[in-house]
């Protein structure tokens, strides 16, 4: 075979290379993105709302350039479409709106990545499931709701898909098991349901599976075993019952395995181990294993052994599986012992109760790193043996146990601790010495992080510095109080200390800011009083170079604020809730790198300086609940320095902000802008622009006036929550037919211009979840298609109440699962839909509703109708008879309305109910003994109907949460029963107009709550809340009584409501004596005992009662003077004691002198101001007494002395002799006198007999 040469070899293969070379050249110049793939993608770009410029790239003609996009180096295809949010970046960044269909032009996609993005419970496009190439898919974490699209069965090459973190619903669709290829699939934390499908056993290649925190039920399919090559199954937090199924064993690949725990609404402990069954023993290859919830594990003899022997196992996590120190006991040593690799233990949520649990530990395992023993019984020291075998332990949680502060020091001696965690613990013990017990041993060099929050523990602040490598402490709420000592010292590695939420006071000591290496310091919620600047000048040490977060909100700090600039690395201060005041100096500066600042809530005057918008890096500047009064105007010009480009939240509401809104436009990363609560005023300028980057704009509560129209909203498509209620004079008006740009979330309009016609843009808002509308001058029928997308939102929160809306409202299908409906004081007519009985919250009143049987009465069940007011509408007839359907409700007012007959006997089967008002009906007969059952009322109002019948006592017995309990204006009859003083949280009882009789008993000095006084201040948060069954906190709710207050109905509610405390048994039969009881009543506002027959006296320390506002004891045979004690009671508004028997003078006081006379009126010997009535002393007029000097008058006075004896004597025997010697004069005399005896006897012996009488 011939050679050949050399040379000409190399020179043939330069020559193939530089051809190979020049025609990757040329592909590179010609391979540009396909021109329809490039419109495909514009029109993607089109429909998605991109805040945060992710798409700004996104103009170029070559697509293959665009960020997130990859194309074939040969065909141009898009290959690659990757939008996913990093979430390791500062500054959040996601894309929401709708995915356009356009993406099915992209047939040669294989990847496609649209996690950690926003598209609000939008379904998942079924289009997807036509990227036939499609081998990456990823939605994750990105708001999607809705199904699984059964047409992802269609992508056959689909080896990863994650869905994981979304609000999906239903059932995983079978046609999941024909992706023959698939590998990883992750469903975490969504809402699926019903049955695994056994056709997961058909995904071969399936290495990864998770199907954790869903509402998955019944069994695990066994086929769950078959993918042999699966390394990490997770199916914990479901509602899986039954046993675990053994073919889990022939998943000899499986490396991290999670079962049981419960989703967190359900009980759990359902899934349970056959104590025969060996599979767990052929995992070998396990590192990881979780069981949760597995409540028959502790009985178990084999599994524990089984466990113990697995070769490879690092992390074992056995929680809320009732183990207990018995576990402990029954096991065997001999053949018990963990892997020498395990080095993660958890057991956390058991039964221990003995810290011999720590012994056996340190006999059975040996390299453990980090050891959960939190939320167990645990208590008492455990040996130093512990600490001394635990030569690798780093990581050491304790926390909610029962350890006192002297067990720490069997902890002491663990020389390779980092962390220890303890909150809520028994830790009582000064902290001086509970740290003096830690430090006792080599612990104090290793560890570095230390929680001891949610304890008791006492005393002030110690010298921590033995501790040398401690990087965190923690000490929040606890009981520690008095002043930090001056001469405190930090360990010199300490970066985070926060004792928040204790009672420390004084300031902060100069040695915290000799704290080098400190970062964050928290001192919040304390009673820290000392003045800012001198805080600021404290820390002012070598801590202003390293110091990058400083909370004092909550204390009693005063002063003004200072120059904050020596700070050179702070980046977040809050000093809200202090005492802060005066104005804030031009000169003061703040640190160059301060992002965040908030002073709300103190009483800081004037203006916001010029150095405020200096402050480059300012993100967020936080004011509201303060006393600025500047101008807005002058506020924004301030703000205008290179803070413009960097503010993203700006807080002032509840100031006293005026001035006119100007021109926001420059403030171009401004996303939050709060203003709500001030005193802006003026006409809104027509050439005015918000930000273009604003998210939320608050203006409620001004006085602004003038018209919105679509220019001042034009480039605002990131606008999500428009807030403008309460300006009445504002109005809004926009185009005919104009499309916003943008999609609100939340539309508060209250009290606008709307009007009259419904305002057609709310068409285009798709994303409504809070809407007010209320009282908006809008009039006419509501378009159906408001309805609709009223219908069809997963959360709703409407109210188009107080305008003059009419007409029928349609039907719809409805699934939500939040619905506030508050549609009230319209002219809405029946019949009413079906669909409503779905809201949570639903407020019909004042309308024209007469149909309530076709509502109340279907037959299927009402489960989260939690408030039902149909108050003030048309209904007549008998209440319907059907509220065993109505398994939540919690508040129904049916007052004011036509309804007669009795009260239904069902009404008892509401147990959860907290306020009844069937007030102004005209309902009859008895109250039904079946509500002797809704023992959680707060309020019983069924006044101003023809009830009859005894009062019964259970309402005392049984409904001891009765606050307001309003029978008035009925016939009931008989005495008040003594089991009424049970209710000793009743704040409003009224049983006036009645024909009630007896006594009044003297047990209400039993009423306790109206011995207590109150005020606006023990008030200051929301008072009635109602437990939502898929909410973990309650949600509030509006409580109303229409009371007689002053002599005119007046309508309370809320914490008005609360503050008064009355009784009213006024127009009844009650007779006897006011009990004495009743001066212990201290919180008492109003008391009417008017139109009884009660008598005796006034209570002589009835003054006591300084709350009364109004007391009326008028028409009544009350005797005796008035109460000097009165006079105590100055806040007395009203006062009423006319037509009694009450005699003598009417104390003297500025207060019961200012009353008019017909309180007094009608009395039997009342004299005194303001009577004109004068008082005269034991019956005499009080002769004026004018003194005379006797010197200048001597002589005349005894000359008429001497005048007056001669006078008498003379006349004296005069008229005798004329009587004595004349007959016929002496019988006369005689017969004068005894007619004057008998007229003065008759008299008295009257009087008498009505005196008898008034006290029998």
């Amino acid at each position: 075979m011939p050679t050949i040469n050399p040379v000409r070899l190399k020179f043939m293969q330069a020559i193939i290379i530089f051809m190979m070379l020049q025609v990757l050249v040329s592909a590179q110049d010609q391979i540009m993105c396909i021109q329809t793939e490039r419109e495909a993608l514009l029109q993607f770009k089109a429909a998605l709302v991109d805040d945060y410029g992710m798409l700004s790239s996104w103009t170029t003609s070559d697509c293959c350039q665009w960020q997130g996009i990859r194309c074939s180096n040969l065909t141009g295809h898009v290959l690659m479409l990757d939008l996913h949010r990093d979430v390791n970046e500062e500054q959040v960044r996601y894309i929401s709106g709708e995915i356009h269909k356009s993406l099915m032009e992209l047939q040669q996609l294989n990847y496609l990545n649209l996690s950690c993005n926003s598209f609000q419970r939008k379904g998942i496009p079924e289009f997807l499931g036509s990227l036939s190439n499609l081998r990456y898919l990823d939605l994750s974490y990105s708001q999607f709701g809705g199904k699984i699209p059964t047409q992802f069965g269609s992508l056959s090459h689909l080896k990863y898909l994650n869905l994981a973190g979304n609000s999906l619903k239903g059932s995983i669709p079978r046609q999941l098991g024909n992706l023959s290829q698939l590998q990883h699939l992750d469903l975490w934390g969504n809402q699926l349901e019903g049955n695994i499908l056994s056709q997961i056993g058909n995904l071969s290649q399936l290495q990864h599976l998770d199907l954790s925190v869903n509402r998955f039920e019944g069994n695990i399919p066994s086929q769950i075993g078959n993918p042999s090559q699966l390394q990490h199954l997770d199916l914990s937090y479901n509602s899986f019952e039954g046993s675990i199924p053994s073919q889990l064993g022939n998943l000899s690949n499986l490396q991290k395995l999670y079962l049981g725990g419960s989703h967190y609404d359900d009980d759990g402990g359902a899934l349970k181990i056959d104590d025969g069954d060996h599979w767990l023993s052929n995992l070998i290859s396990l590192t990881h294993l979780s069981l949760l919830s597995i409540s028959n594990l502790n009985t178990s003899h084999s599994y524990p052994q089984m466990i113990a022997k697995l070769p490879k196992l690092r992390e074992l996590s056995l929680i809320d599986c009732s183990l207990s120190d018995q576990f402990i006991l029954s096991v065997r040593l001999s053949k018990f012992n963990f892997s020498s690799s395990l080095s993660i233990l958890d057991l956390s949520s058991n039964n221990f109760t003995s810290s011999m649990i720590l012994q056996w530990l340190s006999n059975v395992t040996f390299n453990l790193v980090e050891l959960d023993l939190s939320y167990n019984l645990l208590e008492g020291s455990t040996l130093n043996h512990f600490g001394r075998v635990m030569n690798s332990l780093e990581h050491l949680d304790l926390s909610y146990n029962i350890f006192k502060g002297e067990d720490l020091k069997s902890l002491a001696n663990i020389c390779t601790l980092h962390s220890l965690y303890m909150p809520a613990n028994n830790l009582t013990e000064d902290l001086p010495s509970i740290l003096h017990n830690l430090s006792s041993g080599c612990v104090r060099h290793s560890l570095q992080d230390l929680d001891l929050t949610y304890n008791q523990i006492t005393g002030s602040l110690p010298d921590i510095s033995v501790f040398s490598s401690l990087k965190t402490l923690a000490l929040d709420m606890n009981q520690l109080s008095g002043n930090i000592p001056e001469g405190l010292r930090l360990p010199l590695h300490l970066k985070s200390l926060s004792i928040q939420s204790n009672s420390l006071e004084g300031g902060i000591p100069k040695s915290l800011g000799n704290a080098c290496a400190l970062r964050s310091l928290d001192m919040s919620d304390n009673s820290l009083s000392e003045e800012f600047p001198m805080i600021i000048h404290h820390l002012s040490g070598c801590a202003r170079f390293s110091l990058q977060e400083l909370n004092l909100e909550g204390n009693q700090i005063n002063g003004t604020f200072p120059d904050l600039s020596v700070f050179s690395a702070l980046k977040r201060l809050d000093l809200s809730e202090n005492q802060l005041n005066g104005k804030i100096p031009e000169r003061n500066k703040l640190p160059s790198l301060l992002e965040s600042l908030s002073i709300e809530s103190n009483s800081l005057e004037g203006g916001i300086p010029k150095s405020f918008g200096n402050a480059c890096a300012l993100r967020s500047l936080y004011m509201s609940n303060n006393s600025l009064s500047e101008e807005f105007p002058m506020i924004i010009h301030h703000l205008s320095g290179c803070a413009r480009y960097s503010l993203e939240q700006l807080y002032l509401g509840m100031n006293q902000i005026n001035g006119t809104l100007p021109d926001l436009s420059i403030f171009s990363s401004l996303r939050e802008l709060y203003l709500y609560g001030n005193k802006l005023k003026g006409e809104i300028s027509k050439d005015i622009k918000f930000p273009p980057q604003l998210k939320r704009l608050d203006m409620q509560s001004n006085s602004l006036k003038g018209v919105l129209t679509d220019y001042h909203f034009a480039n605002m498509s990131n606008l999500d929550l428009l807030e403008l209620s309460d300006n009445s004079l504002l109005a809004l008006a926009f185009s005919q037919n104009w499309v916003p740009p943008f999609q609100l979330s939340h539309i508060g309009l209250r009290s606008c211009k709307l009007g009259p016609v419904f305002p057609k843009w709310l068409e285009t808002q798709n994303q409504i979840w809070d809407i007010d509308i209320s009282n908006a001058g809008i009039a006419g029928m509501v378009p159906k298609w408001f309805w609709a997308n009223l219908a069809f939102r997963e959360w709703i929160s409407m109210n188009i109440s107080y305008n003059n809306l009419h007409g029928i409202i349609p039907n719809f299908p409805i699934k939500n699962l939040y619905t506030s409906i508050i549609l009230g004081s319209n002219q809405f007519d029946d019949p009413i839909p079906p669909f409503l009985r779905g809201s949570v919250f639903l407020d019909l009143s004042k309308n024209k509703f007469s149909d309530s049987l076709s509502f109340l009465c279907v037959n299927d069940t009402v489960e989260n109708l939690y408030q039902l007011d149909l108050s003030n509408n048309h209904f007549s007839g008998k209440i319907p008879d059907c509220w065993i359907h109505f398994k939540s409700l919690s508040y129904l007012d049916l007052s004011h309305n036509n309804f007669s007959g009795r009260i239904p006997t069902s009404m008892g089967s509401l147990l959860h109910l907290q306020a009844l008002l069937l007030r102004n009906n005209n309902l009859t007969d008895e109250i039904p003994f079946s509500l002797r059952s809704c023992t959680n009322l707060v309020m019983l109002d069924i006044a101003e109907n023809r009830l009859s019948g005894l009062i019964p006592a259970w309402i005392g017995s049984e409904l001891q949460e009765l606050q307001f309990l309003s029978l008035g204006r009925n016939n009931f009859h008989g005495s008040l029963p003594l089991k009424i003083c049970y209710l000793s949280k009743i704040q409003l009882l009224d049983l006036s107009l009645n024909s009630m009789s007896g006594q009044i008993p003297k047990c209400i000095k039993n009423f306790t709550s109206m011995t207590q006084k109150t005020s606006s201040r023990d008030y200051q948060g929301h008072s009635y809340f109602v437990k939502l069954n898929y909410s973990s906190s309650p949600q509030p709710y509006d409580l109303n009584a229409l009371l007689m207050w002053k002599g005119s109905e007046q309508i309370f509610k809320n914490n008005g409501l609360l503050l008064l405390k009355i009784i009213d048994l006024s127009s009844n039969h009650f007779s006897g004596e006011i009990p004495l009881e009743i001066e212990n009543l201290f919180g008492l506002v109003s008391l009417n005992l008017s139109r009884n027959n009660l008598i005796g006296i006034i209570p002589s320390k009835i003054g006591k009662l300084t709350s009364l506002e109004s007391l009326d004891l008028s028409r009544n045979q009350l005797v005796g003077s008035i109460a000097p004690s009165l006079t105590q009671i100055y806040g007395l508004g009203v006062l009423d004691l006319s037509h009694n028997y009450l005699t003598g003078k009417i104390p003297t006081s500025t207060q019961l002198q200012s009353f008019n006379a017909s309180s007094y009126e009608d009395n039997l010997d009342l004299c005194g101001p303001p009577l004109e009535k004068l008082c005269i002393d034991k019956g005499l007029a009080q002769e004026p007494n004018v003194e005379v000097p006797e010197d200048e008058y001597s002589l005349f006075s005894r000359e008429f002395y001497m005048s007056m004896t001669f006078g008498f004597v003379i006349s004296f025997w005069v008229v005798f002799g004329s009587i004595l010697f004349k007959r016929s004069w002496r019988h006369a005399y005689f017969k004068f006198l005894k007619n004057l005896s008998y007229n003065i006897y008759v008299k008295v012996a009257v009087f008498a007999n009505k005196i008898s009488k008034v006290h029998d």
